[in-house]
């Protein structure tokens, strides 16, 4: 699954789970009360596994961008040390 669906899927189990949690209390129904609260707990961490997965996905961008950077200025370097040489 993608960092997006995850964190989509989250929330709304999230949303979903507090609804529960809320009409549990409404009604007096222990239950209905814990089940609602045990989904908005699987709905943050699926959430927030969604948020991991962007960050480490954005950053692992940022890094091949800094090494393509890096051996760029590398074969640019090279090519002036060539070019004095000769």
């Amino acid at each position: 699954m993608t960092a997006y669906k995850d964190q989509i899927q989250g929330r709304v189990k999230e949303v979903q789970g507090k609804i529960k949690e809320v009409a549990g209390k409404l009604v007096g129904n222990k239950e209905l009360q814990a089940k609602g609260k045990a989904q908005k707990t699987r709905g943050k961490a699926q959430a927030k596994f969604g948020d991991v997965k962007q960050k480490l996905k954005v950053t692992k961008k940022k890094a091949a961008k800094k090494t393509a950077t890096k051996k760029a200025a590398k074969k640019k370097i090279a090519k002036k040390k060539v070019a004095k040489k000769k």
